[in-house]
């Protein structure tokens, strides 16, 4: 970088950057995105819309025009000077204007070490340095929105249930009734089916009210205050596969917010060439013409000056970039070290999920469905009691939100797994 052309122009981060947010956006938006549909809206639309329209990141070209301000100011040269000097123009004898001295003279400063393609470098290292941290910003948000998207989702499901609940309960409220004209059983039980139907309702309520939130949360990724969209089209039951753990720590080294700490090295870098190139002392020159007024004559006058013991002054400087310097490396080795652990909880996380997610839907669901089947026979029977039926639909409705609440969370664990790594499961 520090050897280009004090002339050439920066690499152009927005199309870097618009090629590195259209590949986030595919594999992000993979796992659990389909189409939309009428007033839906799929999860590749909300990462789209985020990146298009979110409100926070169009600091990051204002960052990027500063910087191109900041170019055009390194890659100057050093000013020219004029100056006029006069002597002899007032005194005691015979000095006066007919005896003054006149010198009119351009001075600049030769630099030397290089230092202007020094300043110039640190300037390149800082475009990517920048891009790496608006990549790294952008997958925060990606993260964020798919996680309010899978909470959002699990919570649309849950509404579902909470429809067939109702009509469960309206069904169980009309043979309790029926039952208690025919005195098989209590008018107690009649008010208890009446009560479950009311909490149903209620439950339900609430749920929708959460979900109008949170679909405002989501809308908001993009700067609107209210959300355009009737309801979310994803499935929540679809997983990728993970592999081993091993495999996906290797793939750490993807994460932007690595390569934020590989781009300030870089950066602090071009900050220990800049010091280095100081400790090279500048020539300071001066060339002009003298025009002496008592005899008429003109004379050529030069000048040369060079600071003394420039390397000496540096050292403190150059100490400080090399400290910089050596800090990134620490701050890198420490956020491995936490985004290992992040990855290797959420991985955990995610398996301990998978698992519970298989037996609830294999086993627990099939058999809490069959009890209810045989407990609904028995209470038409006599063999039952009402509350006996009522705890095994009970039972039932709460294994069915269980497993959304199990998928949700084996979603948002994947979800952590792709943000941590920088890029999608593997698909099955």
């Amino acid at each position: 970088m520090l050897g280009e052309p004090a002339n050439a122009r920066p690499k152009n981060p927005k199309r870097r950057w618009s090629l590195c947010s259209a590949i986030i956006v595919i594999w992000l938006a993979t796992p659990v995105a389909h189409a939309q549909t009428g007033s839906s809206l799929s999860l590749d639309e909300a990462i789209a819309n985020a990146i298009a329209r979110n409100p926070d990141l169009p600091i990051f070209d204002l960052r990027i025009r500063a910087l191109d301000g900041s170019r055009m100011t390194a890659g100057q040269r050093p000013a020219y000077e004029l100056g006029l000097e006069t002597e002899n123009i007032a005194g005691s004898g015979d000095q006066g204007i007919d005896t003054a001295e006149y010198t009119l003279s351009l001075s600049s400063v030769l630099e030397m070490g290089d230092k202007r393609q020094a300043r110039i470098g640190i300037v390149d290292a800082q475009y990517d340095l920048v891009e790496a941290e608006r990549r790294a910003d952008v997958l925060d948000l990606l993260g964020r929105v798919t996680q309010t998207f899978i909470s959002t989702l699990a919570i649309q499901e849950k509404i579902r249930v909470a429809a067939e609940a109702i009509d469960i309960s309206e069904a169980s409220y009309e043979t309790v009734a029926r039952r208690a004209q025919q005195g098989a059983t209590s008018e107690a039980d009649v008010f208890r089916a009446k009560a479950a139907l009311a909490e149903s309702r209620i439950e339900q309520a609430n749920l929708i009210a959460n979900y109008e939130v949170q679909k405002a949360n989501l809308a908001a990724s993009w700067g609107e205050m209210t959300a355009d969209y009737s309801r979310l089209d994803g499935d929540l039951f679809r997983f990728d596969a993970t592999g081993n753990f091993e495999s996906l720590f290797e793939r750490i080294a993807n994460n932007p917010n690595i390569e934020v700490f590989a781009n300030e090295q870089r950066v602090r870098e071009a900050e220990v060439q800049l010091a280095q190139s100081q400790a090279d002392s500048d020539i300071r020159w001066a060339i002009g013409g003298r025009r002496m007024e008592a005899t008429n004559d003109y004379s050529v006058v030069a000048s040369a000056s060079i600071p003394l013991f420039s390397g000496q002054r540096n050292r403190g400087q150059l100490r400080s970039a090399l400290a910089a310097q050596e800090e990134v490396l620490y701050r890198k080795d420490n956020a491995l070290l936490r985004l290992r652990a992040q990855l290797f909880e959420a991985y955990q996380t995610r398996q301990q999920y998978l698992a519970a997610f298989r037996v609830i839907n294999k086993q627990i669901i099939p058999d809490l469905t069959e009890a209810l089947r045989l407990t609904r026979e028995g209470y038409e029977r006599g063999r039952y009691s009402y509350l006996e039926w009522n705890a095994a639909q009970a039972d039932l409705l709460s294994a069915r939100l269980s497993l959304i609440e199990t998928a949700s969370s084996i979603l948002l664990s994947q979800a952590l797994i792709e943000q941590l790594t920088g890029q999608p499961l593997e698909s099955r």
